[in-house]
C-alpha cells in the first residue's frame, strides 16, 4: 500500500500543478471531485474503498482549492445518487438544496466520506453545476458540470491505477455563422 500511496501522492501533485498552471478556474467557482479509491488501488469500482487514498487525494485538492479560492464538491457513489459533499458556506453564493444524508464508505464511498469527516461544515446537496472537475476512476462527473465541457490534457492521465480525466467548462457558443464569439 505504501508504494500505491507514493504513486498517488506524485500523480496528484503533478496533476494539480498542471491544472493550476492553466488557470482554468476562477476564484469563487466550483471544482467537483469524483473518485473511486478502489480503482486507484487497482480494484473494481466500489469494491475496496481506501481511507488512506482518500486522504492523499483530499489533501492535494484541498490545497489547490485554498490557493485558487474555489469551492470543492465531492461526488458520492451511486448508492446516494451521486449527491455531493460541500462546505455550508457555498450556500451564500449558489442556490443549492441541502439533503439529509451522511455519506459512509458503503453508501457514499470512501472519498466523499473522508471529505465529509474533514471539511469544516459539510453538508450534502443533490445536484450542482460545477465549473470544472477531476474524475478519478471513471466515476462520471459530467452530470455535475456546466455546459459546455472541455476536456483538458495534463502530463498525467492516471492516479495510481485509476484512469483520470479533468475538464473545464466554457459558455455555450450560440448564434451560428454570423455570430461573433468572445
Amino acid at each position: 500500500m505504501n508504494s500505491i500511496l507514493n504513486n498517488v501522492r506524485e500523480d496528484m501533485e503533478a496533476a494539480m500543478m498542471d491544472w493550476s498552471a492553466l488557470q482554468a478556474i476562477r476564484a469563487g467557482e466550483i471544482f467537483v471531485v469524483g473518485c473511486s479509491t478502489s480503482e486507484v488501488i487497482g480494484e473494481a469500482i466500489g469494491s475496496a474503498g481506501s481511507e488512506e487514498v482518500a486522504r492523499e487525494i483530499f489533501t492535494h485538492v484541498q490545497r489547490f482549492a485554498q490557493n485558487a479560492q474555489v469551492f470543492l464538491a465531492f461526488q458520492c457513489c451511486e448508492h446516494l445518487n451521486r449527491a455531493l459533499v460541500v462546505e455550508r458556506k457555498i450556500l451564500e453564493k449558489y442556490p443549492l438544496e441541502e439533503v439529509s444524508v451522511k455519506p459512509v464508505r458503503d453508501a457514499g464511498g470512501s472519498m466523499a466520506t473522508y471529505a465529509y469527516e474533514h471539511m469544516d461544515e459539510p453538508i450534502v446537496v443533490e445536484a450542482i453545476q460545477a465549473h470544472a472537475g477531476i474524475d478519478i476512476g471513471d466515476t462520471f462527473i459530467g452530470m455535475h458540470l456546466k455546459h459546455v465541457v472541455v476536456p483538458v490534457r495534463l502530463s498525467v492521465s492516471s492516479i495510481g491505477n485509476a484512469h483520470m480525466t479533468i475538464a473545464k467548462t466554457r459558455p455555450k457558443l450560440i448564434g451560428g455563422t454570423r455570430a461573433v464569439y468572445i
